[in-house]
């Protein structure tokens, strides 16, 4: 199988063309080996490019478990920069994902993807509960470099209240009301991530700065940055949400399945 690793500010994925449709039936096992750092290519999570008639292509997503997962972000603006590569060329994108829709923009080296609309976010004594295409908890820290991002994540993603569906989990630490610094937990992976693209944008908007109107927000990671401009409505609702950051082919190879 032909394959081609792209990553987004550290957010690594494998990618393949399956537009002849030769990849549709692989196992989970077989994508979980992928994945495996060790023993495969290596990547937080693997995503299949098909056809879709009416679309640019489909975006099919699986968590590096092997299990098809929700929407993830930095994959979705890889897998653009990777159908340009491969000769969709053009700069403005339409496809569809899991969460359904999703408009996209390459401009040089950085491309730009509209997310989904968030209707609400649910917000708790220590922490806020939003969807922004995956299920996200954040929660704001003192200081970010210190949390134990792997045992603190693991503790929430398996807490009772959620760890039959699972959660994305995000510290969030307020640089100024335009900066944040984000650390997040990712299920599926079960482990820290260098970037989380859902994540930063459900980090920036618990974090907004204008009660309504419109948002920019820039977001270290500890991949790099990334920004997320969006509207905040008076009814408490996002839309025009757009994550934007780099996204960079790797390497490509072949591997035995």
């Amino acid at each position: 199988m032909r394959f081609y690793k792209y990553q987004g500010t550290g957010n690594d994925f494998v990618i393949v063309d399956n537009r002849e449709v030769n990849h549709s039936a692989l196992s989970q096992q077989t994508i979980q080996h992928i994945c495996d750092r060790r023993f495969g290519v290596g990547a937080d999570g693997f995503m299949l490019l098909n056809n879709k008639s009416g679309y640019d292509f489909e975006m099919i997503y699986y968590n590096a478990d092997g299990r098809e997962g929700s929407m993830c972000g930095n994959g979705g603006r890889c897998i653009v920069q990777f159908a340009h590569d491969i000769g969709i060329s053009k700069s403005d994108f339409n496809f569809l994902a899991v969460d359904g829709i999703h408009l996209a923009h390459i401009e040089k080296d950085w491309v730009s993807l509209k997310m989904s609309d968030v209707a609400a976010v649910q917000h708790f004594e220590n922490y806020a509960l939003l969807d922004t295409g995956s299920p996200h908890y954040v929660k704001k820290v003192a200081d970010v470099a210190a949390v134990q991002v792997v045992n603190e994540g693991r503790d929430i993603r398996y807490s009772e209240t959620f760890k039959e569906a699972g959660v994305n989990v995000n510290f969030v630490e307020v640089i100024n009301h335009q900066s944040l610094k984000v650390r997040t937990y990712e299920r599926g992976v079960e482990d820290e991530t260098f970037s989380c693209g859902t994540g930063a944008t459900a980090a920036a908007l618990v974090n907004y700065y204008n009660e309504t109107g419109e948002n920019s927000i820039d977001i270290e990671v500890l991949g790099g940055r990334l920004n997320i401009s969006f509207n905040r409505n008076a009814d408490g609702s996002y839309d025009n949400i757009w994550l934007k950051g780099p996204a960079q082919k790797v390497f490509s190879g072949t591997f035995p399945i």
